[in-house]
């Protein structure tokens, strides 16, 4: 059994334990916020390494608050968060990724946020979206994430591509030229393990395709899903890009010696390139999406949450404020690249007058958020396997996903 298939498996084994043992409310007497305590925080990733030099920001001006940030890396987050769940040990404040806080709110193991201190209007609305399950809101929004494309520039006059690809056969058509010119691979692109799909939903939804229907219908084998995934799969079929990556691969370093010419990313990849690479500044920029039928990237990001059996729900709640406020997103921008959930933040500083920011806001604008479904992950990796099938030749694409929508629909639940 793969990696991913057993975390799925043992997602479902103690989801079902947690829907027994989640009671949906606190687990005790709240904690005043100006009382002295301790706040236990979990975050994922990057976001994990760099909270704890917040907290300690935020531990000198508010010295009644110690801060404990434990960070866990986003390959068992999920598996983490379900285990502690399931034995009423998750922390007071947790980083949701997009795909997990449905599943969460729904086994009743996160306090609603209070809308009162929180408003929907500062926040960007495809952040908003994440946070909500069945009418009410659990998460407030901390960073939005979307991918656009990122190409270099000097590669592109040698391989005779004048501009960036503006369609997705135009995006081919320079994977070509770029290797024709020396570039190992075109693009780079996820063809196997964990969330893939990350990866893949660049083509699903800008070819008008979905995994799930916001009402509740299974469509992973749509035309426009097959469609995309054959394209998608035709470059590890025509060798423009690599049919296997090792685990924890860095793509930007691949792109800084020119062996990928082009690939989707995240605004952390500003940073990664600016730090380690201060000799490719000006050799590469980014561009939204090549358009099929439209240009649509992924709605990404993650929220806050509160746990429901937090003791410390009032300190919790105003350490959630600082975060997400507009000088703490504006602070969090400058330490991690994250884009700002809070729209205020946007509004002065770099974020007001880089013209790369206005890319990152314009491909926002049209990022398509994951249908509100509690085994969403389980779901998407039923789509991981689809397309590490297709991406080896194992299956065709549209065999591939046929499979997945057989898989998918009995985990799917109606709206």
């Amino acid at each position: 059994m793969n990696r991913v298939a057993t975390t799925a498996a043992i997602a479902v084994t103690l989801a079902s334990a947690l829907t027994l043992t989640a009671c949906g409310g606190s687990g005790g007497a709240d904690v005043a916020a100006d009382k002295k305590q301790t706040l236990t925080v979990w975050a994922m990733g990057t976001e994990g390494e760099k909270l704890a030099d917040v907290a300690r920001v935020y531990e000198k001006a508010n010295p009644n608050i110690t801060v404990k940030v434990t960070p866990i890396g986003w390959d068992v987050a999920h598996q983490k968060l379900v285990a502690a769940a399931a034995a009423n040990k998750l922390p007071d404040v947790m980083q949701m990724g997009g795909s997990y806080l449905t599943e969460f709110a729904d086994m009743g193991a996160l306090e609603p946020v209070d809308t009162k201190t929180f408003a929907e209007k500062d926040f960007f609305p495809a952040g908003w979206e994440q946070g909500q399950y069945d009418g009410k809101t659990y998460g407030v929004p901390w960073y939005v994430d979307t991918r656009v494309l990122y190409y270099r520039t000097d590669l592109a006059k040698k391989a005779g591509v004048d501009e960036a690809p503006a369609t997705m056969a135009q995006l081919k058509q320079a994977a070509e030229k770029y290797q024709e010119a020396g570039s190992k691979y075109g693009l780079s692109i996820q063809p196997n393990g964990l969330d893939s799909v990350q990866s893949f939903y660049q083509f699903l939804y800008s070819a008008g395709g979905e995994i799930v229907t916001k009402d509740g219908k299974a469509v992973a084998n749509s035309p426009a899903a097959v469609k995309a995934l054959d394209d998608y799969t035709s470059y590890f079929k025509k060798g423009l890009a690599a049919k296997s990556v090792r685990p924890g691969y860095d793509v930007t370093k691949d792109f800084n010696t020119g062996a990928v010419a082009m690939f989707f990313g995240g605004p952390w990849h500003m940073g990664l390139l600016d730090d380690n690479y201060p000799d490719l500044k000006g050799k590469w920029a980014i561009a939204t999406v090549p358009a099929d039928r439209t240009s649509a990237s992924m709605a990404g990001g993650s929220s806050l949450s509160v746990s429901a059996d937090s003791e410390h729900k009032a300190a919790a709640k105003e350490f959630i404020t600082y975060l997400t406020g507009t000088k703490g997103q504006a602070d969090w921008f400058e330490r991690t690249k994250d884009l700002p959930a809070n729209m205020n933040a946007w509004k002065s500083g770099r974020l007001a007058t880089d013209p790369d920011m206005k890319v990152w806001k314009t491909q926002m604008e049209s990022a398509q958020v994951s249908p509100t479904q509690p085994k969403w992950s389980e779901i998407t990796s039923k789509i991981d396997t689809a397309i590490e099938k297709a991406a080896q030749g194992k299956a065709s694409p549209k065999a591939a996903l046929d499979e997945a929508q057989k898989a998918i629909e009995p985990l799917v639940q109606k709206q």
